[in-house]
């Protein structure tokens, strides 16, 4: 049987003849063991060939697995299938008065997909979504099951791995307290005179937009979370109508905004979860950088915004806080997230994303694992001074390389 499957911009169609999605989990042990070649597909949202199996390989989806949403009161954890996706698993912990410390901009997206590629939310003091993992369980390549958990000399390879070690099929993860959210939006923040560090700590989770056809900033979205300090923000004017990121598209998407509180879930992400994004008509480039470089960085890229803005629908700059993980885009460096979304015109793009990667080039750009970039397989290697370590843990886990796939072996070296 062949069948064509896409990612959620249908800008990758995957060459694998089938998709595959086991209801069990010994069907999936089986599955794995009997094939060469093996990728797992989340909830799509990757704009390169990370899950494409190639031609003669297995893609899988393990969505119709049975579903595990354990929650944990006193252990203040919650055990969760790698299939479900943020919004699901949020409803769940906020019921049990527990919360996730952060989230994405889309509710949407799977867990084990987000945390195996290093995405994130905003906020200084914030991780990746990877942070509050504390243990992993893979079916590894001859089908069997292993559990890897926080302590394990394995562990900082095992969480954002790109797919590479073996399917995740749960992980568990840390919480605490419930607690609520107010969102405000500010417009016209000036590039000149930036005071990024202050800024970026005016709340929990910061975000600034640009379309870079003016230096400065259109919007900054700040998250106050109700139990801190209260918002001062004194340079930029308060938005007087709700917002969207893009502009022109429809506000009443995205979450409430004006300081009404509201529970976690329902404020750190961009867009409600009640809102299914359309099959986007866009592409998506990200880099991370060290956070001290912030505004060159930024002027950097102003100084080419000629060239970027006529494919950019929009940019939004975030920040994310070191982690140790061995293949995290924050790997041991406080970071700033520069976050471009393209039109849905890959020519057009790819030629930008390559200037845009020559101009930033200076402040040693990690991309994130799931959007288009061209840096150089060498480059990328040498930016992750921890790779050796992880791909002796892929041949510790994969000695056959069923999960290596062109991706993960020409950015590895797999």
């Amino acid at each position: 049987m062949t069948e064509t499957v896409t990612n959620w911009a249908r800008n990758i169609t995957y060459t694998a003849k089938e998709l595959h999605r086991p209801r069990a989990l010994d069907a999936l042990r089986t599955l794995v063991a009997g094939s060469s070649r093996v990728r797992v597909l989340g909830s799509g949202h990757s704009f390169n060939e990370i899950a494409d199996p190639g031609v003669d390989g297995v893609l899988v989806s393990i969505a119709d697995l049975p579903p595990v949403l354990d929650v944990d009161t006193t252990a203040r954890t919650v055990r969760v299938s790698g299939g479900l996706r943020y919004a699901e698993l949020a409803r769940a912990v906020h019921a049990h008065g527990l919360a996730l410390p952060n989230m994405a901009s889309l509710p949407h997206i799977s867990v084990a997909g987000s945390v195996a590629t290093g995405t994130h939310g905003s906020g200084v003091r914030n991780g990746s979504l990877a942070a509050p993992v504390r243990e992993v369980e893979l079916v590894t390549a001859d089908g069997s099951t292993v559990t890897i958990a926080r302590g394990d000399a394995r562990f900082d390879g095992a969480v954002t791995s790109l797919g590479a070690l073996g399917v995740v099929t749960a992980l568990t993860l840390d919480l605490e307290s419930a607690y609520e959210v107010e969102q405000y939006v500010f417009t016209e923040l000036p590039l000149d005179g930036l005071d990024f560090e202050t800024v970026a700590a005016s709340a929990y989770s910061v975000s600034l937009f640009t379309d870079w056809r003016e230096p400065g900033f259109r919007q900054v979205w700040l998250k106050r979370r109700t139990d801190q300090a209260p918002v001062d923000f004194p340079w930029a004017a308060p938005a007087k109508e709700a917002m969207h990121p893009v502009p022109g598209m429809p506000a009443g998407n995205c979450t409430q905004q004006f300081g009404v509180p509201g529970p976690w879930h329902e404020r750190l992400p961009h867009f409600r979860a009640e809102f299914t994004p359309s099959s986007g008509d866009e592409l998506q480039s990200e880099y991370l950088l060290p956070r001290a470089s912030a505004v060159e960085a930024l002027h950097a890229v102003d100084a080419i915004r000629e060239t970027v803005a006529p494919v950019l629908q929009t940019c939004e700059v975030r920040t994310i806080a070191a982690d140790p993980q061995w293949l995290s885009p924050a790997h041991d460096r406080d970071s700033v997230a520069l976050h471009f979304t393209w039109v849905d015109d890959l020519a057009a793009v790819r030629p930008v994303v390559g200037r845009l990667e020559e101009a930033l080039d200076a402040f040693d750009p990690r991309p994130h694992w799931g959007k288009v970039f061209t840096v150089p397989a060498q480059v990328l290697r040498g930016r992750y001074e921890r790779l050796g370590d992880f791909l002796a843990l892929a041949r510790e886990l994969d000695p056959n390389g069923t999960f290596a796939n062109t991706f993960v072996r020409d950015a590895l070296g797999a």
